[in-house]
């Protein structure tokens, strides 16, 4: 495989470092083994002959545009993890740059993996328009509102695409793209990486997400938000859950499909999930308990959302970080 890292001005060093070091780590491991997996040709590309990192540091590059097109493209995140910095950001020319040569590197036959931050510079070509995608989570009303022509599910750590497109979500979802890039050419060589590397699996994002600082990207969500976090273990009603927001239903159900892609009661459910895995982790309650005090009937209700929501059970929950 020939895979170009494109390092963009201000590229998140952690990200940039760990994708470089985890096909850096394949290589020496599949000469060590004897996998026979041909070495992976990566470089470190940019548009300009250095960039210099979120850090202060230096890098080197090589042109982008350079020879022919790769295997694969990995984009990591730039450096800016607040809304305001990156709406700034992603005006630069620079972005605009790497978005037209991403168009055609994609032309030319290369496949496409972005991570964290770096899914914004790839939904900022186009490529990602009606494709599924995730994001970092606590970015993911931004990027819905920037980018309605994307099927994003910010639940997910990693999301395929078709045969050409693989998006990575929050921070560290950096190792598992890069894990799931040398998943294409051996697993075995990639499970031996992720056991050199100590890195676990992670399907799901949502089992770190701060709910309340989603829902700070707009008022009517955080008041929803506060009115919803007191009422966990009564039954929920969207009538009164409008009235106390002081909106219509439509109104309502509205705002949080756009800020958060959820309707009410799914954002409920994970703000009782949230509850509960909280009480799983600091008290000894029983499940039966902590189901009755964030409103469901039966443990077994609260099990199996535990399930689908986190991909974890009550017994891996229950272990103390």
């Amino acid at each position: 495989m020939r895979l170009d890292i494109l390092a963009l001005d201000g590229v998140f060093d952690t990200g940039l470092a760990t994708v470089a070091d985890v096909f850096t780590t394949a290589n020496e491991l599949a000469g060590l083994l004897a996998l026979g997996v041909p070495p992976f040709e990566v470089r470190l590309a940019g548009l300009r002959k250095r960039v210099r990192t979120a850090q202060g540091l230096s890098v080197p590059v090589v042109p982008f545009a350079a020879a022919k097109a790769p295997d694969w493209i990995a984009i990591p995140a730039i450096g800016e993890k607040m809304p305001e910095g990156l709406a700034r950001a992603l005006e630069r020319k620079d972005i605009a740059d790497a978005g037209a040569a991403l168009r055609e590197r994609a032309d030319e036959g290369a496949k496409i993996a972005a991570a964290c931050i770096g899914t914004f510079v790839l939904a900022e070509s186009g490529l990602l328009d009606r494709q599924q995608a995730t994001t970092t989570w606590w970015l993911a009303s931004m990027f819905r509102q920037r980018y309605p022509e994307v099927r994003l599910d910010d639940t997910r750590m990693l999301v395929p695409s078709g045969p050409s497109l693989v998006t990575a979500g929050a921070a560290l979802g950096h190792v598992d793209m890069a894990l799931w890039l040398v998943r294409q050419v051996s697993p075995e060589l990639a499970a031996t990486v992720a056991r050199y590397l100590i890195v676990d699996s992670r399907p799901a994002q949502s089992a770190y997400v701060i709910h309340d600082h989603l829902s700070h990207a707009d008022p009517m969500v955080e008041r929803f938000e506060r009115w919803a976090r007191a009422r966990l273990a009564d039954g929920f009603s969207l009538d009164d859950a409008a009235r106390a927001v002081g909106t219509s239903k439509r109104t309502l159900a509205r705002r949080l499909q756009q800020v958060l892609g959820k309707s009410p009661l799914g954002y409920v459910q994970d703000l009782r999930v949230e509850r509960a895995v909280h009480l799983l982790k600091t008290s000894d309650r029983s499940l039966e308990q902590i189901a009755a005090l964030v409103g469901y009937a039966d443990g077994v209700t609260l099990r199996t959302l535990l399930r689908q929501k986190l991909g974890r059970g009550v017994r891996e929950v229950r272990m103390r970080d």
